[in-house]
């Protein structure tokens, strides 16, 4: 399959990440497919555009035309930067295509290989087949090990590989089945988009830790990751594809199946809490809706005398709103997000890397200056984001600073499709709620519950023998053993 970006150099560095971004979980990965439509590839371009928030770090589309075949175009960066110039999207005809963006969840760190960018392709008996996956396979390593034994050859160091080596292996009929068998080997977390040379194939994880949607655009099929990117094609949104749930799409419409062992679903709350954009739907809710949810639960948990209410752009936005309702402190913009921070800082001096969080954020010194200010944040990671914003804080003359956090204390690693950090960078992992306060050098620090989080989401509260919700990240609860990491010494929490 001829593929626009094989000329380009191996690996690239990580020139995207600003210098503190490391004290925020990385967004998974965003999938998009379309059939049935002219000119496919130029549709997914755009719904990658929208899931861009899902991934920065490359992008890849791979169309069909009866005439070129398969064609594939990978690139580093960002949608806008690659995949909006004539020159590739005329590389990539046919009323099929599917696309992906990465943040490397698995795979190679610090620097990322073009090899590694998704989607993938394989070429069977019955034709050629391209997949693109959300997620994290939890049993990848040994899956690696049992292929390669068997004389599979890797391309690259993604855990998604795996899935094309083991629909090579199958017996199944067509490329539909053959997925079928492969992804019943696969433990963890998935959605998947895949494209035959006249379909596009959606799959959701027995557990629905992923999401997936259906949309209709003409006459015409989408997959996406989120509602929002079916909104920038003009799509209509037809349903969720649900946990355990396989469909099969051609211009003719959708054939849906549920081949896996039904399990109760245990959808990623923290989609609600930061990684799907605001203006998505998540199981019929609003994203923002939920998000401002939040802060009003938070205000009720953790209330405190203030004079403003500030969120910590952009994401601690919607829940800094709720918890200004709720309280009734004024909502105040206290800090100020430069939105063109980017690429004049690919190799900042170190002058430059010292300035730190200044970079992105700016205090609006006559707002801040004499007042108790609360600060709304979705989360605390490491905590060196949060110790740089108190000082800035601070130093604009606020008499007080409070931290209100929109999740509760991140205390174990996600397995599923999230680069989180290793269980003993994590601060919660580390310290009690007043360490953190201390550390952190705050007049206050409050999370808000994780039945609070349950409420906002529009549960009574967490079902603590089966819970409604992945929230591993939170309570250390996995609902799949990851298995490779536990082969690697990782230590699951005890039985209480």
């Amino acid at each position: 399959m001829p593929d626009a970006e094989m000329n380009h150099d191996e690996t690239q560095e990580n020139w995207y990440a600003s210098p503190f971004d490391d004290d925020k979980l990385k967004e998974e990965c965003g999938i998009f497919g379309v059939v049935g439509v002219a000119d496919a590839a130029n549709f997914v371009a755009l719904g990658l555009h929208a899931l861009q928030h899902r991934g920065q770090e490359a992008g890849g589309i791979v169309s069909h035309d009866p005439e070129a075949g398969f064609q594939s175009a990978r690139r580093f960066g960002y949608v806008r930067d690659n995949f909006t110039s004539h020159k590739v999207m005329e590389t990539l005809p046919g009323p099929v295509a599917i696309g992906h963006v990465r943040y490397s969840t698995a795979g190679s760190k610090g620097q990322t290989a073009i090899r590694d960018v998704q989607p993938f392709f394989g070429e069977f008996s019955m034709g050629g087949a391209a997949i693109a996956h959300n997620g994290n396979i939890t049993n990848a390593d040994a899956l690696r090990r049992e292929l390669v034994e068997r004389g599979s050859i890797f391309q690259s160091s993604s855990d998604s590989e795996c899935i094309i080596h083991l629909m090579a292996r199958s017996m199944g009929r067509n490329i539909p089945d053959r997925m079928e068998e492969a992804l019943r080997k696969v433990e963890g977390a998935f959605s998947v988009v895949a494209m035959t040379r006249t379909k596009i194939i959606g799959v959701r994880d027995p557990l629905g830790v992923r999401p997936l949607v259906l949309g209709k655009i003409g006459d015409g099929w989408a997959l996406s990751s989120e509602t929002c990117a079916l909104d920038i094609i003009g799509a209509e949104f037809i349903r969720e594809i649900e946990p355990g749930e396989m469909v099969v799409i051609t211009d003719k419409g959708v054939q849906s199946h549920f081949p896996f062992r039904p399990q109760k679903s245990r959808f990623c709350i923290f989609e609600h809490v930061y990684f799907s954009r605001p203006d998505s739907i998540l199981g019929g809710r609003s994203v923002y809706e939920t998000r401002e949810n939040i802060g009003r639960e938070l205000a009720k948990e953790a209330p405190v005398d203030a004079d403003l209410v500030c969120p910590v752009p952009d994401s601690g936005t919607p829940a800094a709103i709720g918890y200004a309702l709720q309280s009734g402190i004024p909502y105040a913009m206290g800090i100020i997000r430069n939105q063109y921070m980017g690429r004049t800082f690919i190799e900042p001096t170190e002058q430059i890397r010292n300035m730190g969080v200044r970079l992105k954020l700016n205090v609006n010194r006559a707002l801040i200056k004499g007042k108790r200010v609360i600060l709304v944040d979705d989360s605390v990671v490491r905590g060196t984001t949060s110790r740089k914003i108190k000082e800035m804080i601070l130093d604009a003359g606020a008499a007080e600073v409070h931290f209100r956090i929109a999740s509760p204390p991140t205390a174990w690693p996600c397995f599923y499709g999230v680069d989180t950090p290793q269980r003993e960078k994590l601060l919660a992992a580390t310290m009690s709620e007043e360490e953190m306060r201390d550390h952190l050098g705050v007049n206050s620090l409050k999370f808000i519950t994780l039945d609070g989080l349950y409420r906002a989401v529009g549960q009574a509260k967490r079902d603590n023998d089966s819970p409604q919700y992945c929230d591993a990240c939170f309570s250390g609860e996995y609902p799949v053993a990851p298995s490779d990491q536990i082969t690697k010494g990782f230590e699951l929490k005890a039985a209480e």
